[in-house]
């Protein structure tokens, strides 16, 4: 193997060249790959599996309150868009529209859309679904006893991105939307907070990411909404990253669909609506949160597999015993649980060197590697490693202790990738009261790291738009949240861009 590879798997590394360091660590780990067309990804085999855990994971605690699944249409008549008009200009940019359904060779030879097959209305592929989702909800609720109606969908959406970036902002990409409608604003509140609350306490358990909660500002707000809940992580750049959002739509688009119910009182009025999603930005966020210059390190509660078991076999007569035992000691771990779930265990059986195998499973990040070869059998015992330690670090245990402990072993490991990446984000979080160290703290320290700055500010703000919009132009750093964090918020204080008083601090970031 080259010095090059020996000393990092993965060119450049973080501190050379971060956004280059990400694609090639999504490249590496054989999680996605551009496609054909501009802008869409292609997530391959191993970049899946962590979003069917992401699923898998999320369907239990959303039908736990009560949600269940549904699936709506891809189109939506452009009138449906038409009806919200503060929503529709939020995403006008970002909308593809099929005028055609038919295509036809023209002239030239060449396939063109058929000038006879003019949609008498354009559709819009769904950017979100509060428009189409809400014309069915107006047929389905007609009084009170229908409420509340709490549905989820698994679907894919598309948004026209000028820079895409694989995971993180892609024309197409996969989610989960959900949509619910209340007989009072309480009841529609209190749903807004609880799913953000779901969305935290998933990041915290299943992926390790850290996140601030909060509200976001007028400016920031999804369109049409009254009021906008996020989370807010930190990326290992010290830029953050939009986790996840929770709306309060309160009657906006129950109006704009006429989404009426018999109240109990025998009059009809508007119900109260909600919306909130997460995407596959979160695999995004897992790499850029956890990987380090070797390759992927993915938290055990969500990676596709726990552990790989490497047979190495230097000669073709140590191919049986060897075999063998590897396949009897995968049985033995996939008799275990992890996470209330049986521990999931890989064979590579693949005919290369066992070198390359490792360091393939390493920039993949599954959280244990195990290697057993004729020497191992002989002493009953198995090489074994850590992906949240260094590569070479190895441990020679015997395989019948590897059986008892890989599970609390599992889970040391989902608790140090947590600590480690609170540890950094609360680093670079600090408190600035002054408009000069604010500059600076997001200002680039010198040329050849332009994307290196501060983190995260904690400032007072004055709560006028013209001074959010004055620090966006100026340094491209927006206010993530106004957080819930009494600790985070403080005491009112004096904003130090206008002078004028501030109920108290809001988190500051340079975002992607």
């Amino acid at each position: 193997m080259s010095e090059a590879v020996t000393k990092s798997a993965i060119s450049p590394m973080r501190a050379e060249d971060f956004p280059e360091w990400y694609q090639q660590v999504v490249r590496a780990a054989d999680l996605a790959e551009s496609s054909e067309v501009r802008g869409c990804m292609v997530i391959k085999p191993w970049g899946f599996g962590i979003w069917e855990n992401i699923q898998k994971q999320l369907n239990v605690m959303f039908k736990a309150t009560g949600h269940r699944n549904a699936y709506f249409p891809l189109f939506i008549p452009l009138s449906y868009m038409e009806k919200e008009a503060e929503h529709v200009e939020g995403f006008a940019k970002e909308c593809a529209v099929v005028t055609h359904h038919r295509l036809e060779v023209g002239p030239d030879g060449k396939m063109r859309p058929a000038p006879s097959a003019k949609l008498t209305e354009p559709l819009v592929i769904r950017p979100t679904s509060e428009t189409i989702i809400g014309a069915t909800f107006s047929k389905w609720i007609q009084s009170y006893r229908d409420l509340p109606l709490l549905i989820n969908q698994w679907a894919n959406v598309v948004r026209w991105e000028m820079r895409p970036r694989v995971f993180l902002r892609t024309t197409e990409f996969l989610w989960q939307e959900g949509h619910t409608v209340h007989e009072t604003k309480e009841e529609a509140e209190a749903e807004t907070l609880q799913m953000l609350k779901i969305y935290q306490q998933f990041a915290e358990e299943f992926l390790a990411i850290p996140n601030y909660e909060g509200e976001k500002t007028e400016s920031e707000r999804f369109p049409g909404a009254v009021t906008t809940l996020c989370i807010e992580a930190m990326m290992q750049d010290r830029k953050a990253v939009q986790s996840g959002t929770s709306h309060f739509l309160g009657q906006n688009f129950a109006k704009a669909s006429d989404i009426r119910f018999l109240t109990r009182n025998g009059t009809q009025e508007f119900g109260w609506t909600t919306s909130w999603g997460v995407s596959t930005r979160l695999v995004g966020e897992i790499i850029m949160v956890h990987a380090d210059d070797d390759g992927a390190v993915l938290p055990p509660r969500i990676a596709p597999s726990h552990a790989v078991i490497l047979p190495i076999v230097p000669k073709p007569e140590h191919r049986a015993a060897v075999w063998q035992a590897a396949d009897k000691l995968a049985a033995e771990l996939q008799q275990q649980r992890y996470a209330g779930e049986p521990i999931l265990v890989e064979v590579d059986r693949r005919d290369l060197g066992g070198g390359v195998k490792n360091w393939e499973w390493i920039k993949r990040g599954i959280p244990i590697r195990i290697e057993l070869g004729p020497r191992d059998l002989e002493k009953g015992t198995v090489a074994f490693s850590r992906r949240d330690r260094p590569v070479k670090e190895k441990a020679f245990l015997p395989s019948s202790e590897v059986v008892r402990t890989l599970s609390a072993t599992l889970e040391e490991i989902q608790n140090n990738l947590f600590t480690r990446a609170k540890t950094f984000r609360d680093q670079h979080t600090v408190r600035i009261d002054s408009k000069t160290d604010f500059y600076d703290f997001f200002t680039a320290k010198n040329a050849e790291e332009p994307e290196i700055h501060g983190g995260f500010a904690l400032a007072h703000w004055s709560g006028e738009p013209e001074v959010e919009a004055e620090i966006k132009e100026d340094l491209k750093v927006t206010i993530r949240c106004i957080p819930f964090s009494a600790e985070l918020r403080g005491e009112p204080g004096k904003c130090p861009f206008s002078g004028k008083p501030s109920k108290g601090r809001v988190v500051f970031g340079k975002a992607y």
